[in-house]
């Protein structure tokens, strides 16, 4: 369990102590943005192998225990959570890095974008947040809090770099989305464009989704289906 705690601690630190901080400009000064975008990555894959490695070995603690009878509401979260990736992916995007040419554009925000500007993030939100109603014991409110936690804290600091660094592109960009989904629709600030969004992106995330539950006992030890 404390190697869990660690892992998670780890994982989510490196996000504002190393990307959101000073500390990225004085290693971006030494090794360039592309080392230091590999540099990040190779920190963020050893922060999930060591959070899955450490999991796996962490003792049962119950909480509240797994709630099996939430498990069809969690099929349909998960669905939400796969297609808001796999679309989010696969959409261009000025909150990606090297996408911030996009800002320049008439129609930087289309598609998923027009929903949230960070639907893979969200995705993430809502896969973790699926996963704690039926996984009631510590060590996964350690893992999947830590997920939770960090895919609801970058969006803002992903738009406040985008902010201090692109200015008025940034604003106008900002000005007809939302972080929080629908709430730029809600407000007027967008309209949604269902046909904007291609048939193989939801394919793919409607595949992927049901892969994962075929696969996931062999995967994770807990079957689904």
């Amino acid at each position: 369990m404390t190697s869990l705690v660690l892992a998670a601690l780890f994982f989510v630190g490196i996000h504002p102590l190393v990307s959101g901080s000073r500390l990225r400009a004085t290693i971006v000064a030494r090794i360039g943005e592309a080392g230091f975008q590999g540099l990040f990555s190779l920190l963020s894959l050893v922060g999930l192998v060591w959070l899955g490695w450490a999991y796996a070995r962490a003792p049962e603690i119950p909480l509240w225990g797994q709630l099996r009878v939430l498990a069809p509401l969690v099929l349909v979260l998960t669905l939400v959570a796969f297609l808001l990736a796999a679309i989010g992916l696969t959409t261009p995007s000025p909150t990606a890095t090297g996408g911030e040419g996009r800002l320049d554009r008439d129609d930087a925000a289309t598609g998923i974008l027009r929903v949230t500007r960070h639907p893979f993030l969200w995705g993430v939100a809502v896969w973790a947040a699926a996963h704690l109603l039926v996984n009631g014991d510590l060590a996964a409110l350690v893992l999947f809090g830590a997920l939770l936690a960090l895919a609801l804290l970058g969006p803002p600091q992903i738009d406040a770099k985008r902010r201090a660094r692109f200015g008025d592109r940034w604003e106008r960009f900002a000005a007809v989305t939302s972080n929080v989904p629908f709430a730029a629709i809600a407000a007027g600030r967008n309209r949604l464009h269902v046909e904007e969004i291609r048939w193989w992106q939801v394919a793919l995330a409607v595949a992927v989704w049901a892969l994962v539950l075929w696969q996931h006992g062999r995967l994770f030890g807990a079957p689904v289906l």
